[in-house]
């Protein structure tokens, strides 16, 4: 294709790459900030992966949320009277229409035109190459958001004889699961440990499998979605939680995390799955509101990992064996931009895990395009990518400093090193992280009457809009309504070991309040 076949767009115009809930949330606050987003969805319909009717879809009809409707929304539109604490996949798909209708998103949205390439252009900006129905599209550029997500290629790991498996049910990823019907008086072998592999485990006791298995490497520690009544992301993901990090020993806080999680939901050994590592952080930590439950009832039972598979018998580390209709491999996903250009993936240092961003969003060497929600996270995502398409938004329109040359450096040398640590990284790290980087991380001691709230309720997207650009004046009732759901905070008064906590985070972790952000 010539360079007379491009067409130029002005320099207020911004490609966003996916409809999902990142690309959405970009293309809402860019827009807002002055800017012309252009969005490129490849499926017929919004919603990236809660459009259970794309390929690319890890979702199934009936699926919920692992995260609370307080914290699986944005900050401009709370989820319709009467949806369930937990959403489904299609109240989830139809809140992520309506937010796209009611920020004006919805009619800058190209469906069914997929990104095939994002290059250079040889005068400056990005060329990107669409394709809709059969025919090819260049377009140049200014400026280019990714916000495909981390979650389109599925990880299947090497098994001897996987390939051979002549179960009637066959074998899958988690991401092609369907919902329980489909196994119905099977023998269903589920691999991995992860939130999707203890639900799918946990929905097919239930749905009429004839028997239920679970192989893992290692046994995580098991976290219920609802603690005492109060979904456990209002209690996990705290302000207090990120500000104690950074001056809390490692071995304090891993102490203080599984004393959280076994205190609250208990410690897999005691519902016979195999006893993990006294190590939380060496464990891995993974959330199901009833698989240990069942494990405890014997209708499902933990298997040590595969060594092989023969015909449809299936043979583990620990010399066991058993045969099985189907299995379904929670193993998890690979991060795939397939449409980037060799020099873009070069510069990004791309492997099938890892990207190498500056604060998971800007690289020195990549002027003008941007990444929106490519981390593995844990927790709630929708606030933190919100936060994320806010800082852009303002950086882009000079809203907020941009970061400096060597403010990008180091991140990606940050970046480098976390290589070699955990893959996830925690929501309230995130949130906060953002929320500095825009001005928006209230300061507790700001907000006499909401001080318990922020610091122990639950980060809700409300509370971002209390300071900083774009500050809501509705921000505190909304702050202290999330905070009160489900009887978590019911009034401003801490219990002693909050308040001890918060003498702590003020004494080691606060700056004055006339140098707060």
């Amino acid at each position: 294709m010539t360079a007379s076949h491009v067409e130029i767009h002005p320099g207020n115009h911004v490609a966003v790459i996916g409809a999902g809930p990142g690309g959405l949330a970009a293309a809402a606050w860019l827009s807002r900030n002055g800017f012309e987003p252009v969005v490129f969805e490849v499926a017929e319909r919004l919603g990236g992966q809660w459009n259970a009717g794309q390929p690319m879809s890890g979702t199934w009809a009936g699926m919920r949320t692992n995260t609370s409707r307080v914290l699986s929304a944005f900050s401009d539109l709370d989820h319709a009277p009467g949806t369930p604490v937990y959403p489904t996949q299609a109240e989830m798909l139809a809140y992520l229409e309506r937010y796209a209708a009611a920020t004006g998103t919805a009619r800058r949205i190209r469906t069914g035109t997929p990104v095939e390439r994002l290059e250079r252009h040889a005068d400056g900006g990005w060329l990107v190459t669409s394709r809709a129905n059969g025919a090819l599209r260049a377009e140049r550029f200014g400026r280019v958001v990714v916000a495909t997500g981390r979650q389109a290629r599925p990880h299947m790991p090497e098994v001897a004889g996987i390939g051979g498996f002549t179960g009637s049910g066959g074998v899958r990823h988690s991401m092609h699961y369907q919902g329980a019907a489909a196994y119905r008086g099977l023998s269903v072998l589920v691999t991995g440990c992860s939130i999707s592999a203890l639900e799918i485990a946990s929905e097919l006791a239930a749905g009429g499998a004839a028997r239920v298995s679970v192989a893992s490497r290692r046994q995580r520690y098991v976290l219920g979605k609802l603690l005492a009544g109060v979904p456990a992301d209002h209690l996990a993901f705290t302000r207090f939680a990120a500000l104690a990090g950074p001056v809390t020993p490692p071995e304090m806080l891993a102490a203080g995390l599984k004393g959280f999680v076994v205190g609250t939901s208990g410690s897999p050994e005691q519902f016979g799955a195999p006893r993990p590592d006294d190590n939380i952080f060496a464990a891995g930590l993974t959330q199901s509101q009833n698989y240990l439950p069942l494990v405890a009832e014997g209708r499902i039972a933990p298997r040590p990992w595969i060594e092989r598979v023969e015909g449809d018998t299936v043979c583990f580390t620990d010399g066991t064996s058993e045969q099985v209709d189907a299995i379904i491999m929670g193993t998890g996903y690979a991060l795939s931009l397939p449409f980037l250009g060799r020099d873009i993936a070069e510069a990004l240092e791309l492997d099938g895990q890892h990207v190498t961003l500056a604060d998971h969003t800007f690289h020195p060497d990549l002027e003008g395009l941007a990444f929106i929600g490519l981390y593995d996270q844990v927790g709630p995502l929708l606030p933190v990518l919100e936060l994320q398409a806010r800082w852009l938004s303002y950086v882009w329109s000079g809203r907020v400093a941009a970061p400096s040359r060597t403010e990008l450096d180091e991140g990606l040398a940050a970046s480098r090193a976390a290589r070699n640590g955990p893959p996830q990284v925690l929501m309230h790290d995130m949130a906060v992280l953002f929320a500095r980087r825009i001005g928006a991380e209230p300061d507790p001691r700001r907000w006499p009457d909401l001080t318990r709230a922020l610091m122990f309720g639950p980060l809700s997207p409300a509370s971002f809009r209390l300071e900083g650009p774009d500050r809501l004046p509705e921000a505190p009732a909304r702050t202290r309504a999330a905070a009160a759901a489900f009887g978590a905070i019911a009034s401003n008064e801490m219990t002693p070991d909050e308040a001890a906590r918060w003498a702590m985070i003020e004494a080691a972790a606060l700056a004055p309040v006339g140098e707060a952000a």
